[in-house]
């Protein structure tokens, strides 16, 4: 395994500070750090840009980004066993690693950083998905230039699924209306410590200049509907929502007859903006 730095192997690192990963946490430490430098590489050139890492947990891909030339890395890390771990690698790279002990679903992040910004991160599987559709859902340009993210390997499929994907769903509507997804490496269940019962991939995000306008309450709504029973035509599935169900499919330029996984995401948004004309207030 190639040497990225001067400080200790992750297993010794790990054991010194007695860091067992907790199921409660959805941690799984990815401990080779030719991968985590692969992860780092996969965001792009990093000098320059600042890196917002959610969940760093011993710092594996801290080191990676470090190593690969992040001017700064700022980790938000919950679990408090890991702070001293995590102070290591600061000295290691002056001025260079912030530390921030807390829940990411709670820090405001764009108030941490100015300039050029991506986030980085092996994301707790227990809050990933919530991550994505808050960093997804807010106001638009996002302050991050991309996202790479891991992600259970069933979850990375929805967010990159297109209409007629088996995996196509909600999550697959919202991160293709306002980026361009793709899974950029997988990773089976041996690379990480415990190994997961499913294998993992890392997705980059890549914001849209100028997404369709949508009304996004109105798209939430819409998409919870459509996928909420697979199969379902859409005059069936949005029936509870209001209005003439079927008048406004077709102003949306669909068929009423049609069903979600048919859809594509501009379909959707279409459907999202009658909608919201038709019943606000």
């Amino acid at each position: 395994m190639a040497q990225i730095d001067n400080l200790p192997p992750l297993r010794d690192v790990i054991r010194t500070f007695e860091l067992d990963a907790r199921k409660s946490l959805g941690q799984n430490f990815l401990l080779d750090l030719n991968l985590t430098a692969r992860i780092a590489r996969a965001s792009g050139k990093l000098e320059g840009v600042t890196v917002i890492e959610v969940g760093p947990g011993p710092g594996g891909l801290t080191r990676g980004l470090l190593a690969e030339g992040a001017k700064k890395v700022i980790a938000i890390e919950k679990d408090r066993r890991c702070i001293p771990a995590l102070a290591e690698i600061a000295a290691a790279y002056p001025d260079r690693l912030e530390v921030i002990e807390g829940d990411a679903l709670s820090v405001d992040m764009p108030a941490l950083v100015d300039g050029p910004t991506r986030i980085v991160a092996n994301l707790p599987y227990n809050v990933g998905t919530p991550l994505l559709t808050g960093w997804l859902e807010a106001e638009w340009p996002p302050f991050w230039g991309s996202l790479t993210l891991m992600f259970q390997k069933e979850v990375a499929d929805r967010i990159v699924a297109r209409a007629g994907d088996k995996a196509y769903g909600r999550l697959s509507v919202l991160a293709g209306w306002r980026t361009q997804a793709d899974i950029v490496l997988d990773l089976p269940p041996q690379a990480f410590t415990p190994p997961p019962k499913v294998s993992s991939a890392v997705v980059h995000l890549v914001p849209r200049a100028e997404p369709l306008a949508c009304d996004i309450k109105a798209l939430a709504r819409v998409t919870t509907a459509a996928f909420g029973q697979r199969r379902k035509m859409l005059r069936a599935a949005l029936k509870h929502l209001g209005g003439d169900t079927v008048a406004l499919i077709e102003e949306a330029g669909l068929i009423p007859t049609a069903r979600a996984e048919e859809i594509p995401v501009e379909g959707f948004v279409s459907l999202a903006n009658v909608y919201a004309a038709a019943l606000k207030g």
